[in-house]
């Protein structure tokens, strides 16, 4: 079953995720097509932000369901993981040309559209066409 599995997982995967030259084929045309992203300062901050958030969650992780306790080093620990998420998510900023305030200020129009009561279960489940 496994080997099956590794066949379907080759089968449905782009050859840019299976091929380091076909990727920097893509890299190349991205690069031409769109000069004005910084494609490798975008793939540290995608990747980046993962890893930290990963480490932010992994901790959150171990006190809800490990028995860690929440005490001022492990909420320091979540403190600094929280600065590496914000290092990387202005490197993203940057890498698409977006001045941080212009990002914050795009998603508060964003939530507000969503939900101009407040949260509700039920816009958060159900969107409107085009709100991603």
């Amino acid at each position: 079953m496994i080997n099956d599995y590794g066949k379907f997982v080759d089968s449905t995967t782009s050859s840019e995720s299976k091929y380091t030259g076909d990727l920097v084929m893509r890299l190349t045309t991205l690069q031409t097509q769109y000069k004005d992203v910084a494609w490798s300062r975008l793939m540290t901050s995608a990747i980046g932000m993962l890893a930290e958030s990963g480490e932010f969650a992994e901790i959150m992780k171990k006190i809800l369901f490990q028995g860690k306790v929440m005490n001022e080093d492990n909420r320091f620990h979540m403190k600094r993981e929280l600065g590496d998420v914000l290092w990387y998510w202005i490197q993203g900023c940057i890498a698409l040309g977006y001045e941080p305030e212009e990002v914050m200020k795009e998603n508060i129009k964003k939530l507000e559209s969503r939900y101009p009561n407040g949260f509700e279960i039920a816009r958060s489940e159900n969107r409107e066409e085009g709100d991603i």
